[in-house]
């Protein structure tokens, strides 16, 4: 069965999943982008190739989500598989549902600092744009606009809806779940991973080496997986329109502080779009 890596984009998925397969994949607990790709993303090309034939098309995907992670399940196996989708149903058809799905770690951030991690990763023109984004209850992600990202294997249609909408969906939806903050991560990472670690052992039934959870914690640090970043080549990494070269994928981390980044009167109606999830989380 599947636990979902769910967030919001650019809310630290990939830092979490660094964590994740640097424990369950290496042998030493230390990061590499190699492990990363073993937890895979949904949905994605692969998984709806022999089912759906034409992946733009919204009707065909949404019709074989559950078929897909039938298909998915069929080694009666516990994997996580990172998801950027909104735990919806759109029409007759779910998302997911409880023969597939086992459990999700839900990873939130301030919005008031994903916003300028989606101005830097989405090539939006300003925080204007960034912010339609983030409000956007009808926000998709995977509609192929140009001859580049045809061949783009992750690109399939993937509803979003805004953060409110889309953190309100796992919690409402999912029971089995593990919230994890952010902010947390950088303030007292050790706690949190150990949070995570103490969940993956009692869904898979496994016990973890504590001096490979250290080395893991330190390794998946954000200074290390940027400085890994610069080392090699990322996957994920976006392409900058207008320089042609890719642009950094663990950009500014930490140093992302809405009170020095932030426009007063763009920080005002984010809290008062979001004040009440915000309050719930603590971000007010």
């Amino acid at each position: 069965m599947i636990i979902w890596l769910a967030s919001y984009p650019k809310s630290g998925n990939t830092w979490v999943r660094s964590f994740i397969s640097s424990i369950l994949f290496s042998k030493d607990g230390k990061a590499s982008f190699d492990d990363l790709e073993k937890i895979k993303q949904y949905p994605s090309k692969k998984y709806f190739k022999n089912l759906v034939n034409n992946l733009q098309d919204i009707n065909e995907v949404k019709k074989n989500w559950i078929t897909s992670q039938d298909i998915i399940n069929l080694d009666n196996k516990i994997k996580f598989l990172k998801t950027h989708h909104i735990n919806c149903k759109i029409g007759n058809d779910d998302f997911t549902n409880k023969d597939n799905t086992y459990g999700a770690i839900y990873i939130v951030r301030d919005p008031r600092n994903v916003i300028t991690s989606i101005l830097h990763h989405y090539h939006k023109s300003s925080y204007q744009e960034a912010k339609q984004f983030l409000f956007d209850e009808h926000n998709w992600l995977g509609f192929i606009k140009n001859e580049y990202e045809k061949n783009l294997e992750k690109k399939i249609p993937t509803p979003i809806s805004s953060w409110q909408n889309h953190y309100k969906s796992w919690l409402k939806r999912e029971k089995n779940l593990l919230l994890i903050k952010y902010e947390n991560l950088i303030s007292n990472p050790n706690k949190e991973f150990s949070k995570i670690i103490k969940y993956i052992e009692n869904s898979m039934e496994i016990k973890i080496d504590e001096e490979k959870i250290n080395r893991a914690v330190h390794s998946c640090s954000f200074k290390n997986l940027s400085e890994l970043e610069l080392k090699s080549d990322f996957a994920e990494s976006v392409i900058d329109k207008k320089t042609g070269k890719k642009k950094k994928f663990f950009n500014l981390g930490p140093s992302n502080d809405w009170k020095k980044l932030l426009d007063k009167d763009i920080r005002l109606e984010i809290e008062e779009k979001f004040k009440d999830e915000m309050l719930e989380l603590g971000y007010l």
